[in-house]
């Protein structure tokens, strides 16, 4: 049976070293905090950190999951599919790992835990996100698919969408001043969106191809260098001149729109480097016999 197969072997039974790698990788945070609270290499609040730590983990791996459609299609890498749903139950558990670590914080009062949650917008930000991931995790079986039926099941699973535009939110907000990573995520969130949009409005009858990713690339990424600069005029009243040279300067660091530039582009050249080489596949296979 197709639920009976193991993490590690592909639908046809067979081992997958691609799922296999995953599967490893996806454990790899949650040892290493593991290993850092064991070691006190956590600070004066090691419970605190390591809760930020797996949260952290949480969003980048719902991220990742949206990812992988957009990069399945544009590398031509259809095996990539293989591991989206194995990636999407690792975000509900690193996210029920931070909300027992949250709890494990307030001394198990539940309680207070439920009243911090609802008095703390963040807070019922983020949990509103957990329960969207637990239900998605929930029905991510075939067995679920099966009895849902598979409209049901895809309208349901497009609230992944609603869970990392939660997810940033929750992160942007508890994060304060430290903006970077939130904004950076923001950044490609609105890529992610911008893809499928694109998706929608190209149809069935044609692929988003590496043009349309690059430009989508640069609206991303200069919408986040814009968004970033926007936020800090608004916020602190600092002069907008002075805001955006900050941004195109090194000397304050690599901004978040710049990392979404960087990431972009190297998905980018990678799907242009294998159209090229279907390309010349394509003309090798229709070349005449000589």
């Amino acid at each position: 049976m197709r639920l009976l197969i193991p993490p590690l072997r592909d639908y046809s039974g067979r081992f997958s070293a691609l799922k296999t790698a995953v599967f490893i990788g996806l454990f790899v945070p949650a040892g290493f905090t593991a290993y850092w609270y064991a070691t006190d290499a956590l600070g004066a609040r090691p419970l605190t950190e390591a809760l930020h730590e797996i949260g952290d983990w949480t969003i980048r791996f719902i991220f990742l999951a949206l990812a992988i459609s957009p990069l399945s299609q544009l590398w031509q890498w259809p095996r990539l599919q293989l591991v989206r749903r194995m990636i999407g139950v690792m975000a509900f558990t690193y996210v029920a790992a931070h909300l027992t670590l949250y709890t494990t914080d307030e001394m198990f009062n539940l309680a207070k835990v439920a009243s911090e949650i609802l008095r703390r917008i963040y807070l019922t930000i983020g949990f509103t996100a957990w329960l969207g991931l637990a239900a998605l995790a929930v029905t991510s079986t075939d067995g679920m698919v099966r009895r849902m039926g598979a409209q049901k099941w895809q309208r349901l699973h497009k609230f992944v969408y609603v869970i990392g535009l939660l997810a940033v939110t929750h992160y942007f907000m508890q994060s304060k001043l430290n903006e970077w990573q939130p904004t950076m995520m923001a950044g490609l969130l609105f890529w992610l969106l911008g893809y499928r949009g694109l998706r929608r409005l190209y149809g069935r009858s044609r692929k988003v191809g590496p043009v349309a990713a690059g430009l989508l690339t640069l609206v991303a990424g200069f919408g986040t260098i814009f968004g970033e600069a926007a936020y800090f005029w608004l916020a602190f009243h600092a002069p907008l001149a002075r805001i955006i040279q900050a941004e195109f300067s090194t000397m304050t660091g690599i901004r978040p729109g710049w990392a979404v530039l960087g990431l972009g582009a190297a998905v980018t050249l990678i799907a242009a480097t294998r159209a090229f080489q279907a390309g010349q596949a394509k003309k090798i296979q229709l070349r005449p016999a000589e």
